[in-house]
């Protein structure tokens, strides 16, 4: 079994726990706390936040340290304009290899279903289950560049899409009702509904952003 170096898992660490968390966005990270947290020296967190730093998640200021930047209306923008390039093509791709993930897709929504009959629903593992519902899709389409820049995305898809689960009464619902119609598009083959389906859903989460 390959050992994951101190670098590597203060990196995971900082992508898939602390990027995400809203409350951080805006705020300075302690290295100290996170080496502690992690379990590693100050080096391999330091080392993993300048990877951060070349992602453009993180800033490093003189004397302050390393300092998360809240996504601005542009990047949320940017950001949904590739997702939903991306996600079209792959409907297209898959439609015409006949590769549709439909049993991946609905497994991944009936999670996120079964994640509503709990009080309150955990809005980390909910998102979690909405980018694998999406990468799912980018990833049956066979052309592993864009499979890799799409889960490229993730931090940012993440941090999104849990501020915008508290900035709608009950999205949780209205979230998977669009993945159901996604879905159902796919299945009917329908490559219109299925690009008209993304794209709605996809603008509504970027709305529901950009009204804080």
């Amino acid at each position: 079994m390959q050992q994951v170096s101190g670098r590597e898992r203060a990196y995971r660490h900082l992508r898939e726990t602390v990027l995400v968390d809203p409350a951080v966005q805006g705020t300075f990270l302690n290295e100290v706390d996170l080496a502690q947290d992690i379990g590693v020296s100050r080096t391999p967190v330091r080392e993993a936040l300048l990877l951060l730093v070349a992602e453009g998640l993180v800033e490093m200021v003189p004397k302050r340290g390393a300092y998360v930047p809240p996504l601005s209306g542009r990047q949320i923008r940017e950001l949904m304009e590739l997702r939903t390039l991306l996600e079209q093509h792959a409907a297209s791709v898959t439609l015409a290899q006949h590769s549709v993930p439909l049993e991946t897709m609905r497994a991944a929504l009936a999670e996120q279903e079964h994640l509503l009959t709990a009080e309150p629903c955990d809005a980390h593992e909910f998102i979690e289950w909405d980018r694998r519902f999406h990468q799912s899709l980018v990833d049956a389409a066979g052309n592993e560049l864009i499979a890799r820049t799409y889960a490229g995305l993730r931090t940012r898809q993440v941090r999104v899409g849990v501020a915008a689960l508290f900035r709608a009464m009950d999205r949780q619902r209205a979230v998977c009702a669009e993945h159901g119609r996604i879905v159902d598009a796919l299945e009917s083959g329908d490559e219109a509904a299925a690009h008209a389906a993304i794209s709605e859903h996809l603008r509504i989460t970027q709305q529901l952003f950009l009204q804080a």
